[in-house]
């Protein structure tokens, strides 16, 4: 077997987080005065974390104070509501037990906040996950390959015997710059046309697929 640990994305990979997402950045944005943004406006602006998903739900010519009010309305909510409406995408938690059936470490590394990472974490996957990380302050986040290396580093292995496992551009290029083979997921936010069109390789669409692809069934 190849791979000795697979390293996952969180939103649109293991969890559909996107209504969540919408209700508690469109709360915000209305107790701060801006205007709400649709469930497609909001799937276009995640993926960079939660700070930059705030940015680019602004005007651009909003500053910081503001930006940082959103923020911080936008996180007290979330923390009571980030699993309204969250759900396991269909087959993950199998493949994750199958995987580690197979000896495999798996983990998470996302750009949502560490806080928010963890406790999804530990909802909708209990132990399955050897790892979770999530964005904290001072460290650089996705397509930075530094979360990913301090996974390796926790666990003594080399990039040659990981892969990571996302849905978006941000994924790909987080894999490009850890040097760790990518596959990319067509049931997340982006789609498999999106990812043709960034030049995936391996796109696989049912969990199965994946787990497949990952253990070189």
């Amino acid at each position: 077997m190849k791979y000795k640990i697979a390293v996952f994305d969180m939103d649109g990979t293991i969890l559909n987080t996107l209504e969540d997402l919408k209700d508690s950045l469109n709360y915000a944005l209305k107790e701060c005065g801006f205007k709400m943004r649709s469930l497609d406006e909001v799937r276009n602006f995640v993926g960079n974390g939660i700070p930059k998903l705030i940015e680019r739900a602004l005007p651009s010519d909003v500053g910081e104070e503001d930006r940082v009010t959103v923020y911080n309305v936008f996180t007290e909510r979330y923390k009571v509501h980030c699993k309204d409406k969250t759900c396991v995408y269909e087959g993950i938690n199998e493949a994750l037990d199958s995987l580690k059936a197979n000896g495999m470490k798996v983990c998470v590394v996302s750009n949502k906040d560490d806080y928010a990472v963890k406790e999804l974490s530990n909802l909708y996957f209990g132990n399955r996950f050897d790892l979770s990380l999530g964005r904290l302050d001072g460290v650089p986040k996705k397509p930075a390959p530094d979360m990913v290396f301090a996974v390796l580093k926790r666990f003594g292995l080399q990039n040659s015997e990981a892969v990571y496992i996302g849905d978006s551009d941000v994924d790909k290029m987080t894999a490009e710059n850890s040097e760790l083979d990518f596959i990319g997921v067509s049931w997340g936010f982006k789609g498999y046309d999106f990812l043709k069109k960034i030049g995936t390789k391996v796109i696989v669409n049912t969990a199965e697929d994946m787990l497949k692809e990952i253990l070189k069934i």
